[in-house]
């Protein structure tokens, strides 16, 4: 039997420990877990037969913030990656429909009251920023 995981996290089977003590959490990537414990900076997921265990860098309850920069940067590189794209392009479109010609067609015209695609990119780019950031922390974590 596997005794540690691809992420790193340890494998510890349930006739081991059949029970775990602690209170349920909803924060953390379930990564397909029935459930997910926390206690200070060991996140425990519960599978059928086993239990992931892994200790993060800052405890996401005292320090959101911190656990984000150190244990999980690819949701705070995604969110500021969606968020700047997002932005930028929704200044650039509003300019732009300042400056249409009042008889041109706009999104208006067509049933759409606004250009869907600052929202659309920023969906992308938080994405792609939240993929990228997450293939570059398990290639580093695999030479650690």
């Amino acid at each position: 039997m596997q005794f540690v995981d691809d992420d790193g996290s340890i494998i510890v089977p349930k006739s081991v420990r059949p029970i775990i003590e602690y209170s349920p959490t909803s924060l953390g990537e379930g990564c397909g877990a029935l459930r997910q414990f926390r206690a200070g900076k060991l996140h425990i997921r519960e599978y059928d037969s086993y239990y992931s265990v892994h200790s993060d860098k800052v405890d996401p309850l005292k320090d959101p913030l911190g656990h984000l920069i150190f244990d999980a940067p690819e949701y705070l590189v995604g969110m500021l990656s969606g968020f700047s794209i997002y932005s930028t392009l929704k200044e650039k479109s509003i300019r732009r429909s300042r400056n249409t010609i009042t008889n041109s067609k706009s999104f208006s015209d067509i049933g759409v009251k606004e250009d869907p695609s600052p929202y659309l990119a920023g969906i992308f780019a938080a994405y792609t920023g939240y993929a990228l950031t997450k293939s570059i922390k398990k290639l580093a974590q695999r030479r650690g």
